[in-house]
């Protein structure tokens, strides 16, 4: 699973998180026993988020703190020893999580559950999930685009199925309108915390800050189309064509695409939360002044 087309899992390079990885989906494979008159339960949703490599999505979600000074004009060092602290605390891993379990007990239907959980059970989606979790744990983002991007231009150099497969890919979970509309809302909501909070002195209201993010357009949706592209050529590179395809299909079907559209919206709803949060909690950290 991927949302940012990111991916949401977790390398298994070692013997004890496969076996626990394997131990989760056995649960998993119990708890997701067909039942249309249960209900979702809890203990469900967490085998759900584990399996699917959800739960990786939902932590990665900190590693975009460190673009919020960028946002303001500022950069990180210019609030202090105290930065990475605040940071913890507003994108810890816990608290998402349970922000994340509180709506998918009220929203995610047991059918699409265990749709979804069905596929990423398989060798497949086992695969699937270990790629997409070692791509959200990749620390250094800028190697890996630019591996991806060398990977796109072998690829259409020899006429690789696979460029076209990815770009169905990003349509099939979300595609790169719905990412623009998620990053717009994020960065907006931030901003306006960040102005509410004092931390800076912001001389558009907010229909001037929509207008300016709107001018913005094409230039981020070019930036994020090829990004989007790169990065699954990086993350899916010892995938064939025809696993790629087959994954393709799978996230086409009905009750996937309803599976990533709550994911989506939860996954979005919760950074823009958390910014919202880091954005009054700034003040702790520097002066208005300062800034």
């Amino acid at each position: 699973m991927i949302i940012t087309r990111t991916a949401f899992r977790r390398p298994a390079t070692r013997v004890a998180p496969l076996l626990r990885s394997l131990c989760a989906l056995a649960a998993c494979l119990v708890l997701f026993l067909p039942n249309p008159a249960r209900a979702v339960e809890r203990d469900q949703i967490k085998a759900f988020l584990e399996v699917t490599g959800f739960d990786v999505a939902l932590e990665s979600i900190a590693q975009s703190a460190s673009d919020a000074p960028a946002m303001l004009g500022a950069d990180a060092g210019d609030f202090g020893l105290e930065w990475e602290r605040l940071t913890e605390e507003v994108f810890a891993p816990d608290l998402m999580q349970t922000m994340a379990l509180d709506i998918l007990e009220d929203t995610l239907s047991s059918e699409a559950l265990f749709h979804a959980a069905e596929f990423y059970a398989s060798d497949l989606g086992q695969r699937l999930v270990v790629a997409e979790n070692a791509s959200h744990q990749n620390q250094d983002a800028t190697a890996a685009r630019e591996a991806g991007e060398q990977l796109i231009s072998d690829l259409v150099e020899s006429s690789d199925p696979r460029v076209a497969l990815y770009r169905d890919m990003n349509t099939a979970i979300g595609g790169t309108d719905t990412a623009i509309r998620a990053v717009q809302e994020i960065q907006f909501r931030f901003l306006m915390a960040a102005s509410a909070a004092g931390v800076i002195d912001m001389r558009i209201d907010a229909d001037g800050l929509r207008a300016l993010m709107k001018a913005q357009e094409g230039e981020m949706r070019r930036s994020m189309a090829a990004s989007s592209l790169a990065n699954s050529a990086y993350t899916y590179r010892d995938f064939s064509a025809d696993e790629v395809a087959a994954y393709v299909d799978a996230l086409e079907d009905p009750l996937m695409q309803e599976v990533y559209e709550l994911l989506n919206a939860i996954q979005y709803e919760i950074q823009a939360n958390r910014f919202e949060e880091l954005a009054h909690r700034m003040r702790e950290l520097q002066p208005v002044q300062d800034l």
